[in-house]
């Protein structure tokens, strides 16, 4: 099921920063109507490093509630403590999710094997799907190729959100691992190309914006239809580079504000609002896209 093209929601909030439930609602309904085919909660774009457990729980399940079977609900689960990442990924079984987002164990750079153990520990206290997550630019570690396929011999390990946008990181998972294993693209720039060789999808920061958009580019690529995919893909160009001119999810939280998603495009510190010099960048993005603000 985890195939096409699934949003890493943000997160919205209010000015005194709790979670705003009507815009987090509004969101999910954009995607319902614009043919997004999954819902990643509570990942890097969502802010989980400063929503408490107890937050994320609670949108979790509103998320699953509105939803209701409609389109695919992923949680993320990671942290950089198997411990944690265990008790987290045992209270999320709990609730109608279909699988977990897990990142790498960022800032303590384990080795290869300690990963291989850490992966393996958290797949085996749920029954649910797990996708392993490497983004090396963020967690400060790389998650290899070998490694990937040694922990796909493990039932409920069904696949990676690789984001290194690397081609030839792809090709060796796809040599690596089993025909079956999803291979999921953690990089807007490159996704249309990661899925004319191959790829199964994209977990995306651009879907939050042109969900419709990322749909087509998806049906396209995963069809092989190479011309309409990267005639969509032009149009997308400006907003896969500019919704990163300031850490992720800065940029998306301004322009979701600014076509009217959401009320709001408050961050919970360390994060901070759009630098205004970035405004104009990220509206010329949009208007190539061709989205209404």
């Amino acid at each position: 099921m985890f195939r096409g093209s699934w949003v890493a929601l943000i997160t919205p909030m209010l000015a005194n920063t709790d979670i705003d439930y009507l815009g987090l609602k509004q969101l999910v309904d954009f995607h319902l109507k614009n043919g997004t085919q999954g819902l990643v909660i509570m990942g890097t774009t969502g802010e989980a490093a400063t929503i408490s457990f107890a937050e994320q729980l609670k949108v979790i399940a509103a998320v699953c509630e509105q939803v209701n079977g409609q389109i695919g609900v992923i949680a993320g689960n990671g942290t950089n403590a198997t411990a944690e990442t265990i008790e987290r990924t045992k209270a999320l079984s709990l609730l109608p999710i279909d699988g977990f987002l897990t990142v790498t164990p960022f800032y303590n750079k384990p080795m290869q094997k300690g990963m291989i153990a850490h992966f393996n520990a958290v797949a085996a206290v749920t029954d649910k799907p797990v996708l392993l997550y490497n983004v090396p630019s963020r967690t400060g570690i790389d998650l290899l190729p070998e490694t990937v396929a040694e922990l796909a011999k493990t039932s409920n390990i069904v696949g990676i959100k690789e984001a290194t946008g690397s081609m030839q990181r792809l090709a060796q998972l796809q040599q690596l691992c089993p025909a079956d294993f999803m291979l999921l693209s953690g990089d807007d720039a490159s996704a249309a190309e990661f899925m004319l060789r191959g790829g199964h999808g994209v977990i995306s920061v651009t879907t939050n914006i042109a969900p419709k958009k990322m749909a087509q580019l998806c049906a396209a690529a995963l069809t092989q239809q190479r011309e309409q995919a990267e005639s969509i893909d032009n149009t997308l160009v400006a907003l896969h580079k500019d919704l990163f001119i300031e850490a992720n999810p800065i940029p998306a939280k301004w322009a979701l504000q600014k076509m009217g998603l959401i009320n709001s495009d408050m961050l919970r510190l360390p994060l901070t609002r759009l630098e205004p010099i970035h405004g104009a960048a990220i509206e010329q993005a949009l208007r190539l896209a061709d989205i209404q603000f």
